[in-house]
């Protein structure tokens, strides 16, 4: 597959090419997504785009409104740090540099629930080779947490991988964010996914705060991300369900939660 404008093209492995975008502005990945999502709608090969984000605050289904920002947009707009509504689903979250985002242009169908499942497998795999194998699911929430820490007498559970997916014409847009070496105090401007019980953490506070002698980055947790995705989506089902069958006349649109 021939990479899109301002795109480095991978090697093509397996079932999907993965491509590295680097740094882009989130209105211009958005429009990268949506040209690969048209291209494997129509029955092209997947694609997993991995990228970083100039600072950007984004507003799933659930977040409209906004009020799990905690600042006034004249602030946010004076630290140069653009509000967008996007179709996934879920509430607030921010990206920003040395978050890796992974956006998976996957089939998917009506199985967005273990499409999220294994979404959550892939960066467990990928956080157990970047040396925290605590890191796990929460029941009931999208998202990959380390165990909880207590802050000033009060636990709190510690997010460090988001998610957030819609599904249109039976393919996955949208994904995950990875905190590798993110600042952590620009999710203060948030309620991160509405989830006031919840600290966001990254790849390198886990190194501190553990006496971890090593340096993160998101070019080594690129490659172990990547990785990843080819062990846990190994045996995956990659048919496109035909958008014209009987029994799915209609092609919905589905939403996979953020949190």
């Amino acid at each position: 597959m021939r990479a899109l404008p301002g795109e480095i093209e991978a090697a093509v492995v397996g079932a999907f090419d993965v491509l590295d975008l680097g740094v882009v502005p989130y209105r211009e990945a958005w429009d990268v997504q949506k040209q690969h999502h048209a291209r494997v709608a129509a029955g092209g090969r997947p694609a997993l785009l991995l990228l970083e984000h100039p600072p950007v605050l984004t507003l799933g289904r659930k977040a409209r409104e906004g009020s799990n920002i905690v600042v006034t947009r004249e602030y946010l707009a004076a630290q140069g740090i653009e509000v967008l509504e996007v179709e996934r689903g879920g509430d607030v979250t921010y990206h920003g540099p040395g978050q890796l985002v992974a956006y998976a242009i996957f089939p998917v169908g009506r199985r967005v629930a273990d499409f999220l499942r294994l979404l959550e497998a892939a960066t467990l795999h990928a956080l157990t080779a970047l040396g925290l194998p605590d890191a796990r699911p929460n029941p009931g929430y999208a998202g990959v947490y380390v165990n909880p820490r207590d802050v000033n007498g009060l636990t709190y559970e510690q997010k460090i991988c988001s998610f957030g997916v819609a599904v249109q014409k039976n393919v996955a847009l949208h994904g995950l964010g990875l905190n590798v070496t993110t600042n952590l105090q620009h999710f203060d401007l948030i309620v991160p996914c509405g989830l006031s019980g919840t600290h966001m953490t990254s790849v390198q506070r886990e190194y501190e705060l553990r006496g971890v002698e090593r340096t993160a980055s998101v070019a080594e947790a690129k490659a172990a991300l990547i990785s990843a995705f080819h062990t846990t989506f190994a045996a995956y089902d990659w048919t496109l369900p035909d958008v014209a069958s009987p029994l799915n006349p209609s092609s919905p649109s589905l939403q996979g939660a953020t949190a």
